[in-house]
């Protein structure tokens, strides 16, 4: 079945520091677009003087050409891709990077794709057919995609069972088949957060990731990080991120710990300090990655910080003569003790956090906010 709907496309560039790009990519998708009604939008987060060459590369081409340049750079490249989205002229919109390593000349093959009808979603994919990911830099980079993609589908089998490359930012999504409203932006992997909040139906095609020619890659360790933190968040939910956090704050506790008694402190003390160190480093963690868009509807952050606290100390005075009675009444190990008791104090942690510390200071009826806890923690998750 084919579709007679199709008016034109956008294509959206997120940039950061790709002026030397900017010319031969937008020379290339006018070529791509030969007979194909559509648009270049550069979002652009640089400070490199990109969108001046962006200005000045529409000047050239008979193509039309903008930039939206952005100066909180909220997202990174996913949430410069979702405000490309907002103020795209078309509804079928194509993502490409803007540093040559996606060939524009396969932007025809997407659009043609999509216009069989069948799809809200085309991704262009380095591991099907005759794809390639030759452009990746080393074996290294190359092991470190394949895994993270196996990964990423072993998290989510079903809803990407026809998506083989879900961390590519090459792909044309039909945005009137998306809610941008439950994405969460973080890094450059916006279409795997797209896949994983909605079912959409997806089809690929190959194509080869090139080599970059200009400008300096974006990856880089605390991407990583970044990445590892939205799978964990599109799968589990808030409470996943509040137990990484949480788990990253036990390894530096046991570490403290294990410290303190080696150098000689009595394994009481050192449980002491080694709590007070990490609820704070624990709640300056949390405000940043797990509860930071709840903050603009919730108490000061002083009166937050007090909050967590008090009830993480009320906490550790239950929990360390717990641990006390564990290792002088059962012989248990002292660290592993410890490692017990945090784990059973986890969900009492979250929980709090989440209902009071994190609470809207017009705070609705209790039966909602029981029904918003659970949203956060396990959406979006599969059947």
């Amino acid at each position: 079945m084919t579709t007679d709907h199709f008016a034109g496309a956008t294509i959206i560039v997120p940039t950061y520091n790709e002026a030397p790009n900017v010319e031969p990519l937008v020379r290339r998708i006018e070529s791509a677009l030969a007979g194909i009604a559509g648009e270049v939008l550069f979002v652009d987060d640089s400070d490199d003087g990109t969108v001046d060459e962006v200005q000045r590369v529409a000047s050239l081409v008979d193509l039309p050409v903008r930039a939206i340049h952005r100066e909180n750079r909220e997202g990174g490249l996913s949430g410069a891709v979702i405000v490309g989205l907002e103020r795209a002229a078309y509804d079928v919109c194509v993502v490409i990077d803007g540093d040559l390593q996606h060939p524009p000349e396969k932007i025809a093959d997407l659009i043609a794709r999509f216009r069989e009808g069948d799809v809200d979603v085309v991704v262009a994919s380095r591991y099907v057919a005759d794809g390639s990911a030759a452009g990746l830099a080393d074996l290294t980079r190359n092991l470190v995609s394949r895994t993270t993609t196996a990964l990423t589908k072993a998290m989510f089998p079903l809803r990407l069972r026809d998506c083989s490359d879900p961390m590519t930012g090459f792909f044309l999504v039909d945005r009137t088949r998306i809610d941008l409203a439950p994405l969460r932006p973080r890094g450059f992997k916006i279409l795997l957060e797209i896949l994983a909040r909605q079912q959409l139906r997806a089809a690929e095609i190959p194509f080869d990731f090139a080599e970059r020619t200009a400008g300096s890659s974006k990856a880089s360790v605390r991407q990583g990080a970044r990445f590892l933190a939205q799978l964990a968040a599109l799968r589990f939910g808030k409470m996943s991120a509040f137990a990484v956090i949480g788990g990253f704050g036990a390894v530096v506790n046991l570490a403290i710990m294990w410290a303190l008694t080696h150098a000689g402190l009595p394994y009481v003390w050192a449980a002491i300090i080694a709590a007070e160190t990490t609820i704070i480093g624990n709640f300056l963690l949390q405000e940043r990655f797990v509860f930071r868009e709840l903050l603009g509807e919730a108490s000061r952050r002083r009166s937050r910080f007090g909050k967590s606290f008090a009830f993480n100390n009320a906490e550790a005075l239950v929990r360390i003569p717990v641990l006390a009675l564990l290792v002088e009444t059962w012989h248990i190990s002292s660290i592993v003790a410890a490692a017990i008791t945090l784990a059973v104090a986890f969900v009492a942690r979250y929980a709090f956090h989440a209902l009071v510390v994190y609470a809207p200071r017009r705070s609705p009826r209790a039966q909602h906010i029981l029904e918003e806890l659970d949203e956060q923690a396990m959406s979006p998750g599969e059947l």
